[in-house]
Parts: C-alpha cells; sequence; structure tokens
C-alpha cells in the first residue's frame, strides 16, 4: 500500500475531513491525526511529513491515515483547516488606521507563531505540487475580504475616496511581513506596524 519508508501518497483521492469509507472516524481520532500532521509539519516541513510519524504521534494505523486521506494534500489542507488559528475578525475602531493597526497587529502575532512557518512551508510547496495548491487554494473563504471591508467603511465615513484599490492590500502586506520576518529575521513589532500602514498602505489607498 504505501512504498518505502511510508510517506503519504502524493495523488489521487479526495479529502476525507469528515471520513470516507465504510467507517467514518470517531472525533478524538479525527482530531488527533490532524492535530498531529499539524506538529509535524511544523518540525519536518511538507516535504518531510511521513505518514508512519503521524500515526505514531497520534497513535493510529497507517491503514486508517490511508483509508480516510488517500492523499498527502488531502491531509494536510484537513490539518490545516483544523489547526490554523481561529477566523480574522473584522477590527472596528472606528476610523482607518486603527483598523489596519488593529488587524495587522493580529497578522504579525499569526506570522511569529505557530502558523507562520507552517504556511511559509507550504506556499513553497505549493509551487511543486499542484494538488496541494488547488486543495488550500479552495479554503479561501467566499466572504468578503476584511481588507475590502475595511476600505469600504472607510469610504462611507469620507476617508478614501472611490478608486482605492484594497486588493493591494492583500497582495503586498502578507509578503512584507513574511520577508521581515523569515529572511531579515527582524521583529513584526509595533514600530514595523506603524510603518507599513503609514509608509506604505495608507499612501497606496489614498494615491
Amino acid at each position: 500500500m504505501a512504498s518505502k519508508g511510508d510517506p503519504v501518497r502524493e495523488s489521487g483521492g479526495v479529502s476525507g475531513f469528515l471520513g470516507c469509507g465504510p467507517r467514518p472516524l470517531d472525533g478524538e481520532r479525527q482530531q488527533a491525526i490532524l492535530r498531529a500532521t499539524y506538529e509535524l509539519l511544523g518540525e519536518a516541513g511538507y516535504q518531510g511529513l511521513r505518514v508512519d510519524a503521524v500515526a505514531a504521534r497520534a497513535k493510529a494505523s497507517k491503514a486508517t491515515l490511508y483509508r480516510h486521506w488517500p492523499t498527502k494534500p488531502a491531509l494536510v489542507s484537513d490539518a490545516v483547516r483544523f489547526c490554523k488559528g481561529a477566523a480574522e475578525t473584522m477590527p472596528d475602531t472606528g476610523d482607518l488606521r486603527g483598523d489596519l493597526v488593529t488587524w495587522f497587529g493580529v497578522l504579525g502575532e499569526t506570522v511569529a507563531g505557530e502558523e507562520g512557518p507552517i504556511m511559509a512551508g507550504l506556499f513553497m510547496a505549493m509551487h511543486q505540487d499542484p494538488e496541494l495548491a488547488a486543495e488550500l487554494r479552495s479554503m479561501r473563504s467566499p466572504k468578503t475580504p476584511i481588507a475590502a471591508a475595511i476600505c469600504a467603511r472607510a469610504e462611507e465615513r469620507g476617508e478614501l475616496r472611490p478608486g482605492y484599490d484594497a486588493g493591494l492590500i492583500d497582495e503586498i502586506v502578507p509578503g512584507l511581513f513574511f520577508m521581515h520576518h523569515f529572511a531579515f529575521g527582524k521583529p513584526l513589532d509595533a514600530q514595523f506596524i506603524d510603518h507599513v500602514v503609514d509608509d506604505i498602505v495608507l499612501p497606496l489607498l489614498r494615491q
């Protein structure tokens, strides 16, 4: 069933987050497997993730993992969906700058915490694994992006003129945070967040 060393299979099949096959997983067993997968992503990265290690940590059989998650991307995407931080909440401080500072503060905590290194590794792996890329991109929320909602409120208050491009925030800011923290080894502190808001984002929105 598995190749030597038992790497999780790379292709074929679909996600089994709610359980597939004749016997669905009980809640505790499913949580243990997904949490073990997420922890090992942080320790070994996507390429180093192996089903035998997941099974050992979760105290589950390899057959159980293969039956419910036939592919590596399916297992990983379900682990990310289950274990990643709580959904982002919409800041509402009463003004555009305050909303941006609050939101970016949460983003900074996420990037510098457990989730940041895992997601950085997965972003790199997505370029080499189309199935993983498709699985992770399908997780994007269908709701209005936070950036668009924040800017729409600011426009209603008269802080922004029509014609701004809220999408620039989503395109630029996460990359800045990852580069600043991982490539340059610098903290995502209040000084950095103020710089991003005052010197980059607000001028772009108001140009």
